[in-house]
């Protein structure tokens, strides 16, 4: 007999690694009965546009899916991306924390807090969330975009990384930004932020002045860095990410002020 539940319209997420199920580029809206999923094994991680949003590990149901990546999927509104971002998080988490750190017993997941428990011991361990630093620097009229080692394509961005142990978040952005590129910056502020299921970062976004130093690149991180005009950028990072939001703003700072100054004088 079918449940209520079973009819009723929701979004499914059905999750593997950094993939999940799309129909048609989207994610699935349906019910239950619709897609031959059970209402009974999902668990509801948010609510969009008043319906509930649902995960499924694909590795739990009896079929197989066709899956994207959570990258191509970036056009999505940014509500239901953050949505199946965490989607993705909690099926990450119920694949790397299997077992307790503590005792090494077994986990299993805990509905009600959406977190592993052990059997064992008992303990509750939450999902991971590795914080992250990612800044755009200006100097003067132009922003500093680097293309990543392991970017395959031209792709030019702005400087991230993970944020160390015992460090604030303005230390970081210091240190990682020296270390990459050899410069010093100033006049550290916060932009924002992003959840990044790539595969369970928090990037915290901030803007920078240049101070001081020369263009260094670190070439086990990066194969470029450079200057650029606004009127001269390269291929950039995808729109929906925060990365791209940095790139954007400062640009439009750029231009603004360039603005200003040309009807000052």
């Amino acid at each position: 007999m079918l449940r209520n539940s079973d009819t009723n319209d929701a979004y499914w997420c059905v999750v593997s690694g950094s993939e999940l199920w799309t129909v048609e580029g989207e994610i699935p809206f349906g019910s239950a009965q619709q897609y031959s999923l059970s209402s009974e094994d999902a668990i509801e991680v948010a609510r969009y546009k008043g319906y509930p949003v649902y995960w499924l590990n694909e590795s739990e149901l009896e079929q197989t899916y066709e899956l994207t990546s959570l990258r191509d999927l970036l056009y999505i509104e940014e509500p239901l991306f953050l949505a199946v971002s965490k989607a993705i998080q909690y099926g990450h988490m119920t694949q790397t924390q299997r077992f307790c750190p503590q005792c090494g017993g077994r986990n299993h997941l805990n509905h009600r807090e959406l977190a592993m428990q052990c059997n064992d011991c008992r303990s509750i361990h939450y999902p991971r969330i590795f914080p992250c630093i990612i800044v755009a620097i200006r100097r003067d009229n132009q922003i500093l975009l680097a293309n990543h080692s392991r970017h395959s394509s031209d792709l030019y961005t702005v400087i991230a990384g993970f944020v160390e142990v015992g460090e604030t978040l303005e230390d970081c952005v210091c240190r990682e930004i020296y270390e990459e590129t050899g410069i010093k910056v100033t006049n550290i502020r916060y932009f924002s932020s992003q959840p990044w299921a790539f595969p369970s970062s928090m990037m915290v976004g901030f803007m920078a002045d240049y101070e001081s130093g020369e263009i260094r690149p670190d070439y086990t991180e990066l194969s470029d860095a450079k200057w650029f005009n606004p009127g001269e950028l390269p291929n950039l990072a995808p729109v929906g990410t925060i990365a791209r939001a940095l790139i954007e703003q400062t640009v439009s700072d750029i231009q603004r002020e360039s603005q200003l100054s040309m009807l000052e004088s």
